[in-house]
């Protein structure tokens, strides 16, 4: 069977995703928690699709004013769009109106899309310790290997070749995909840790000494865990290291994506957002609802205030302030970088000027015509 490589018109490839529907207008509204129009009683929706590519049965979203002029030209069923966009919705499609289009989006989607049902049981090739407590409704994958002590708790699902070390803990609900490894930690409820996810493994710890033969690294042991909060999702092939003397504490509701590495003693607040490549070294302090874009580096001991909002590929050297947005290396306000770069950019100009006008004025000095061109 020759591959499709050219896309298919709905989201959602059945080979890969389970599909359920479909499903009328009031279910549909009722999912999103959000009005039900008037029109289109007794119509059946059977698939969500993007804005360009939806057709009459199928449900789709404009959150991005940048697609606005996609939006008159959809054949889709039912848009859900900012109250600000219904009256640009084209005829013949239902205006799904949503004060935040993209969380209706999500939960319309997962309406459509769930995920599969658990298939509770161990399966034969695992390795459990027998001093292990796991709940008869948990999923075992094939060839995951479960120490001693550790405990899982309800609904969990361990994907294939997964390890899970002595002693831990994994609340109920939660999904650890396939090839994780978790060590020294203590998982919190519906935590999602996504393949290769590393967690608890010995911090970067070592006290360096001088020899006649030159230095030497000694490492210190990591004696502490790793703590992560309810509802937090860990992206395919980030790194937790444990604590040296005390936790290393992810907050609930936070957000990391994948190849994200994060040191021994960091503590993350509640619902922040690490986007890919960010790295946090040692002891560093993210309180509530930080976001940090992709590739921020975090110098160790940092404290990193309330609602801050770091841009992508910033170098963290300071404290920085709640409440405000950062860019460059080191990290400094936005609107500093701004002044900046516009002084910056000033004096350029005043350089090429003055230049201009030197060169200028040797040119006349020697009977030569100044150069009219504005080049220097």
């Amino acid at each position: 069977m020759a591959a499709d490589l050219h896309g298919s018109a709905a989201s959602g490839d059945q080979r890969f995703f389970l599909r359920n529907g479909p499903f009328d207008l009031a279910a549909v509204a009722a999912a999103a928690g959000i009005a039900v129009p008037s029109d289109g009683a007794g119509l059946l929706f059977h698939r969500v699709a993007p804005l360009q590519a939806a057709g009459p049965s199928d449900i789709t979203f404009l959150d991005n004013r940048k697609y606005a002029d996609a939006l008159s030209e959809t054949r889709a069923g039912a848009v859900i769009v900012h109250p600000q966009m219904a009256e640009r919705v084209p005829a013949g499609t239902i205006a799904l109106v949503a004060q935040e289009p993209y969380l209706a989006w999500a939960k319309i989607a997962a309406l459509f899309h769930p995920l599969p049902p658990l298939c509770p049981g161990i399966h034969p090739s695992a390795v459990i310790d027998p001093s292990a407590v796991i709940d008869p409704s948990c999923e075992i994958g094939p060839f995951v290997v479960v120490g001693p002590r550790v405990e899982i708790g309800a609904r969990a699902r361990i994907g294939a070749l997964s390890v899970i070390g002595d002693g831990v803990q994994i609340g109920p609900d939660s999904r650890i995909a396939s090839h994780v490894t978790l060590s020294h930690a203590v998982l919190g409820a519906r935590v999602v840790l996504f393949p290769g996810a590393r967690i608890g493994q010995d911090g970067f710890g070592f006290a360096s000494t001088m020899t006649a033969t030159g230095p030497v690294h000694v490492s210190v042991p990591q004696l502490g865990r790793v703590l992560i909060g309810d509802d937090v999702e860990i992206g395919a092939n980030s790194c937790i290291d444990r604590g040296s003397a005390q936790d290393t504490v992810i907050g609930a509701g936070t957000r990391i994506d994948n190849l994200v590495q994060i040191g021994h003693n960091v503590r993350v607040g509640r619902a922040c957002v690490l986007v890919a490549q960010v790295g946090i070294a040692g002891s560093s302090v993210l309180e509530d609802f930080v976001v940090m874009a992709g590739q921020v580096g975090v110098a160790g001991h940092m404290r990193i205030g309330r609602g801050a909002r770091v841009g992508g590929q910033s170098g963290v050297m300071t404290d920085l302030e709640a409440g405000r947005e950062y860019v460059g290396s080191p990290a400094i306000p936005v609107k500093e970088m701004f002044r900046q770069v516009a002084t910056l950019k000033r004096l350029t100009e005043q350089g090429r000027t003055a230049s201009k006008h030197r060169a200028d004025s040797a040119k006349a000095a020697a009977g030569e015509t100044p150069d009219k061109t504005g080049r220097d």
